[in-house]
C-alpha cells in the first residue's frame, strides 16, 4: 500500500506496541518498514511520542504516509559526474554537493548510482541493486572525493581496507570558533534518541568514532580546518565538532547557522549547504597494491566563500 493512512485505535488493540499494532493493519507493511516510517518521520500520533515501543491506548489517530516503492533496479541517466580515476577494478568521482549517494525514499533518481550506471559500464553488485559498487558514502550536503568498486572483489578489498582503518580519509571545513590543532575527539556516535533525523555523541549504543583536527586557519570567530577521521560513521564529523564547540558554519541541523552575522563574515550568508568538502583519499589498489592517492579542490562555492573571508581577514 502507498500514500495517507487515518488508524484510530480500538479497544482491541489497546496496549499493543505502536509498530506492531503498525505491521498488522496497513497492508503489505512489515514491521521492519514501519520502523524506518517512524525514522522519516513518516507517523504522526493525535497524542504522545511516536516511538516503535509505545503502547497505543484506545482512540489514539495514527497518520501514516507510505512513499510509493522505489524501482527495483536504478536506471541510468545521464547527470554530469566529475571522474578522477577508472581502470577495471574501480572508479573515483568528486562528488558534487547536492547529489545522493544511492536511491532512497524521495530520491529515487538523480543520485550517484543513477549517474554511475551512465558513465561506467560494470559495478560490483555485492551492494545489491540499489547500490552497486558504492563502498562508502557522503552525505547529500558534502561534496568530495569518493571511490566505487567496480567487481565484487575490488569491494570486498576495499571494504576491507575501510573496515580495518587503513584508508586515510581527510575532510576540509569551516567552523564556528578555533579548535586546537590535534584535538582528538573519539566519543561513540549513534542515533539521537530525542531527534531521529541527527546522530549524536551521547547516544545509549554508540559506535567508535575517530575524529582528529589536523590543522587549523583562523579567520576571525570562524576557522578553515582540515580533519581526519579514522571511522566512518553517519554525520560524523559534524556531530564531533559540534559537541566539542565547534559546529559547521551552515550545519543547520547541528547548530551551525548564525541569525546575525558581522560584517567581515558577511560571505557565510550565501552558503546553502554545512561547509564540509571530502578533500583527500588514500587506500591500497586492490589488485596490484599500488598506494592510490586523490585529492579534490574545494568546489565553486566553498572556494568563493574562503577566499572573501580570507580577504576580509587581511584587512583587518
Amino acid at each position: 500500500m502507498t500514500g495517507h493512512t487515518r488508524l484510530v485505535v480500538s479497544a482491541d488493540d489497546v496496549g499493543t506496541r505502536l509498530d506492531q499494532y503498525l505491521a498488522t493493519h496497513l497492508d503489505s507493511v512489515s514491521r521492519s518498514q514501519v520502523q524506518r516510517l517512524m525514522r522519516e518521520n513518516r507517523v504522526t500520533l493525535s497524542a504522545g511520542e511516536v516511538k516503535p515501543g509505545l503502547a497505543v491506548p484506545e482512540g489514539l489517530e495514527i497518520d501514516v504516509d507510505v512513499p510509493p516503492p522505489l524501482p527495483a533496479t536504478p536506471s541510468a541517466e545521464a547527470l554530469p559526474l566529475s571522474i578522477l580515476y577508472d581502470d577495471t577494478d574501480l572508479v573515483v568521482i568528486d562528488k558534487p554537493a547536492g547529489m545522493v549517494v544511492h536511491p532512497a525514499p524521495g530520491h529515487a533518481t538523480g543520485t550517484l548510482v543513477n549517474a554511475l550506471l551512465h558513465h561506467v559500464d560494470d559495478l560490483s553488485g555485492i551492494g545489491g541493486a540499489e547500490r552497486p559498487g558504492i563502498v562508502h558514502r557522503l552525505d547529500r550536503g558534502t561534496s568530495g572525493v569518493m571511490v566505487v568498486a567496480k567487481n565484487d572483489r575490488a569491494h570486498r578489498a576495499i571494504s576491507s581496507q575501510f573496515h580495518d582503518r587503513l584508508v586515510r580519509k581527510e575532510y576540509v571545513a569551516l567552523v564556528w570558533g578555533a579548535p586546537a590543532v590535534g584535538l582528538r575527539i573519539e566519543d561513540p556516535i549513534g542515533r539521537d534518541p530525542n531527534h531521529r533525523q541527527r546522530m549524536s555523541g551521547r547516544a545509549r549504543r554508540g559506535r567508535t568514532a575517530l575524529t582528529e583536527v589536523i590543522h587549523v586557519e583562523a579567520l576571525r570567530g570562524v576557522s578553515l580546518v582540515r580533519v581526519m577521521i579514522g571511522t566512518g560513521r553517519t554525520h560524523q564529523i559534524r556531530v564531533h565538532l559540534s559537541e566539542h564547540g565547534f559546529p559547521l558554519v551552515g550545519d543547520g541541523l547541528y547548530n551551525g547557522l548564525r541569525k546575525r552575522l558581522p560584517t567581515h563574515l558577511a560571505a557565510i550568508a550565501r552558503l546553502t549547504r554545512p561547509f564540509l568538502h571530502a578533500a583527500h583519499l588514500a587506500f591500497t589498489h586492490p589488485a596490484d597494491g599500488r598506494q592510490m592517492t586523490f585529492d579534490a579542490p574545494l568546489p565553486d562555492d566553498l572556494h568563493a566563500t574562503i577566499t572573501a573571508l580570507r580577504h576580509t581577514a587581511a584587512r583587518r
